[in-house]
């Protein structure tokens, strides 16, 4: 049986979802948090370390202004409200992206999140905000360029958002949409994809252990036979 240390997803479909029943995208990006509330439980269940969730996309930044305030808003109020259980349950949160455009507001809070849940081991929450992998990658070249270092596979690594993370062992991708969309493009290389018809607030627990144990009895060769 594989171990799954890590599982990254793609939470998409939240817009098409409030669109189909609620016709607002904004209903279905509130509705999505309850399935993130959903997937934090099961992860927690499964004693699995890490959860990377592609929050918002440096891409994202082309959305309609005020479906970007509300999205930022919606995550100010979450992380008000559940620091404190965050913690309590175990939870290390951790942001990936570029920070620099956020209010300083939401920086504050994201440092104070950081900083309240940094001695926490049960799991690791990776949130990537403002993530884009491409950016990552040329960050980390220039960094060891400054430096004057070898570019090398280990150099690289030590200079992504994700140091000292492991590479997913999965990736879920909800919304029946197949592609990566910039999303951690070096540490998916040998990761298992799985692709969700389900828009991501109708993503459950159930989907969630399906995707798990099919993972869990897979042929991994890494470039083996």
């Amino acid at each position: 049986m594989n171990p799954i240390n890590h599982v990254a997803i793609i939470m998409d479909g939240n817009g098409r979802w409030g669109l189909k029943h609620k016709k607002s995208r904004n209903a279905g990006h509130r509705a999505g948090l309850d399935t993130v509330e959903t997937i934090i439980k099961e992860t927690l269940k499964s004693k699995i370390k890490y959860l990377t969730l592609y929050t918002f996309s440096t891409e994202n930044w082309k959305r309609p202004k005020k479906e970007i305030l509300f999205l930022f808003d919606l995550l100010e109020n979450f992380l008000t409200k559940k620091l404190d259980e965050l913690k309590k349950n175990g939870i290390k949160l951790k942001i990936i992206g570029e920070k620099k455009m956020l209010t300083k507001r939401l920086k504050d809070l994201l440092k104070l999140a950081e900083k309240k849940t940094s001695k926490n081991k049960k799991l690791q929450i990776n949130l990537a905000l403002n993530y884009g992998s491409k950016n990552e990658i040329i960050n980390a070249l220039k960094i060891i360029s400054k430096s004057r270092k070898k570019i090398s596979q280990k150099n690289i690594e030590k200079n992504l958002y994700t140091k000292n993370i492991p590479d997913p062992d999965l990736l879920i991708r909800t919304g029946n949409t197949k592609r990566l969309s910039n999303f951690l493009l070096w540490q998916l290389a040998y990761t298992e994809i799985f692709f969700e018809k389900k828009l991501w607030p109708d993503f459950n627990e159930s989907d969630y252990k399906k995707i798990l144990n099919t993972f869990k009895i897979l042929k991994r060769n890494f470039g083996n036979i």
